[in-house]
Order: structure tokens, then sequence, then C-alpha cells
């Protein structure tokens, strides 16, 4: 059965999506015992978990994402080919995504940035990262260093605090109407875009979030709106991620973001955490099928609105919710 959903996650389309979840729900029912537990615990609250309208999407108990902090998420006893960590401080602590298969996270994000952006290949990737590369088990850092190697590129590569060398890449891969893509944490590219203006024709700018305290906090309206003005660049497109997921999200401006097929994002009620909806404002509960063998039902403390395309908005973080070095910007 194992391999069957595992090979099935990556061909999931929209009318076969509720029943690869069901299927996946009942594996990890099955093989996660925190999971299990905390689905138990809610039957005998709220639900039956053994019973789950799998008609329903809404009807899946999401698990909250600060266990990620507190235990091990796993589906299945196994020795983890990568542990992802997140970023914090030193008053906080992280959360710890243990990855039985590295190859379902590759897979997750390659696909999905040739499903929103073509061929890898076609592109130059650029990472301005530097808080990033400074800690081990970064899964953004890993999935930048994958793109950047796809490419495979002379000029890709990642950037840390020499911003006239990045400028003149920028410049040189410009003269030659390359696609580029800077990627970047929030805090570095306002850096960058303060000391060093550009007129960016060819090269799309991606925010991953993260100001860190290292700034001014910004609204994302403020964030994207500087950043079009100083690298002169229409939109500002995003990725939201996050360490406990395999799969990501992408915005092409003006923060509204698209999931892959294998991703769907849904809305609880901040008073009421029981009740979930496919569409309106409230918090995000995320499904993943491709983190099967962790947990793909996870609710998380992102704030935002979720449109009835399925389309969404992150709006900030649960004022209860710890600071992350990731933390979304608040609108």
């Amino acid at each position: 059965m194992q391999s069957s959903l595992v090979n099935n996650i990556f061909s999931t389309q929209a009318d076969d999506f509720q029943q690869k979840a069901a299927e996946i729900f009942q594996f990890q029912y099955e093989h996660n015992a925190v999971y299990a537990q905390w689905c138990d615990l809610l039957s005998s609250v709220n639900r039956q978990s053994s019973t789950v309208n799998r008609h329903l999407l809404t009807e899946f108990p999401f698990l909250p994402i600060s266990f990620f902090k507190t235990h091990q998420i796993t589906a299945t006893l196994f020795e983890p080919q990568q542990i992802f960590e997140s970023s914090g401080t030193t008053q906080t602590q992280n959360s710890k995504h243990l990855v039985k298969d590295i190859d379902l996270y590759q897979q997750s994000f390659s696909k999905a940035f040739e499903l929103f952006y073509g061929d890898i290949k076609d592109w130059c990737v650029i990472g301005l990262l530097p808080s990033y590369l400074e800690r081990n088990n970064s899964s953004l850092v890993m999935m930048v260093d994958e793109l950047i190697k796809l490419s495979g590129h002379a000029d890709c590569g990642f950037y840390l605090y020499d911003h006239d060398r990045l400028k003149e890449t920028l410049q040189g891969l410009e003269s030659q109407q390359k696609k580029t893509l800077l990627i970047g944490v929030t805090f570095a590219l306002l850096d960058f875009a303060e000391s060093h203006p550009l007129n960016l024709e060819y090269t799309t700018i991606m925010e991953t979030g993260g100001m860190k305290g290292r700034r001014k906090e910004l609204t994302r309206f403020e964030v994207h709106e500087y950043l079009q003005e100083r690298l002169g660049v229409k939109h500002i497109h995003s990725e939201y991620g996050m360490t406990e997921l395999l799969s990501q999200a992408y915005s092409k401006g003006e923060g509204i973001f698209v999931c892959p097929p294998w991703m769907k994002v849904l809305v609880r009620d901040e008073e009421d955490p029981l009740r979930v909806s496919n569409s309106g404002r409230g918090v995000l509960n995320v499904i993943d099928l491709a983190n099967i063998y962790s947990c793909s039902f996870i609710a998380t403390d992102d704030v935002g609105m979720v449109y009835e395309d399925g389309s969404f908005e992150v709006y900030g973080r649960l004022d209860n919710s710890d600071i992350r070095g990731c933390s979304l910007l608040v609108v």
C-alpha cells in the first residue's frame, strides 16, 4: 500500500484529491502514533476518527503544527535521511521534521517549480539567503541548492553579503536577456534593493518571508512596493513553505498563493479550531499529500484568507504562536 500511495502523489488531479487524502489519512492513522492519539482525542470530544467523512476534506483531523516542536512526527518507523529544522531564536524551541525519503521532497519542489515556472534549465537561479546559509538543516536552502544544480547555468549560486558582486551578476544576466530567479529572504532583498537599485526586465524577484528582527517590520504591501520601485520589476513573487511540509505554494504577485495539485489549503475558525471550511478568513490548515511519512494534515499558526478557487493569502501569525525566523509579513 505504501508504494502505491507514494507513486500516485504527484499525478494527483482535482477530481481525485479527496480519495488520495482519505487513503493517506487512513495510512497515517494506522502508522503515525502521535497523529492517531490526536485523532482519538478529537473523537472523544467531537468526532470519530475512524469514521471520518471521506467526502469532506473539512472533516479530517488536523495536527497542530506546534507538535513538531515537542514530538517526533513520523508515519512508520524509520531512520531519517534528513532532519529539517526551523529557524528561530535562542529563546524558542525549533520544529524538527524527520524525512524518511528525501526524494519525495525533491520531486515535490522540482515538479511544482516546473508547473508554475516551466523548465528549470531555462532559468538562472540565484539565492540570497544569508541567515539560512549560516545554519544547518534548512529545507529552503536544500530546495534552492537543488534548483541551482538542476539549472546548470554558470552564474547560478548563493550570495551572502557581497551585494556588489550580486549586482554585477544580475546586470550581466540582464544584458544576455537571461531569465533569472532571485530568491531571497525578505530582509536581505530589502538590504540589497536599498544599496543597489536596478531596473530588471528579465529577473523574477521571489521573497520567502523573514524579517527576523533585522529591520523595521513592514506590511507585505510596503515590502513589495519598495522592492518593485528599487529593482524595477512589475511584480514580486513569493514562496509559501515551511519546515513541517514537503510542498510549497507560489504567488506571482499581490500575495495570492496557488498550490500544486497535491497540496490544498483550508481555513479554520480562530475561536473554534474544529470548525473547518473550504474558504473564508481564519487560520490556515494545510493538506500536503507529499508529507506521507510525517503528517499530511497540519493546522498552522498562519492567519489568512482562502478564496473559493483554492488560492489564498497569508496575513500573519496568531498572536500566541512562537516567533520564527521565517515568519511571514503582516498586512
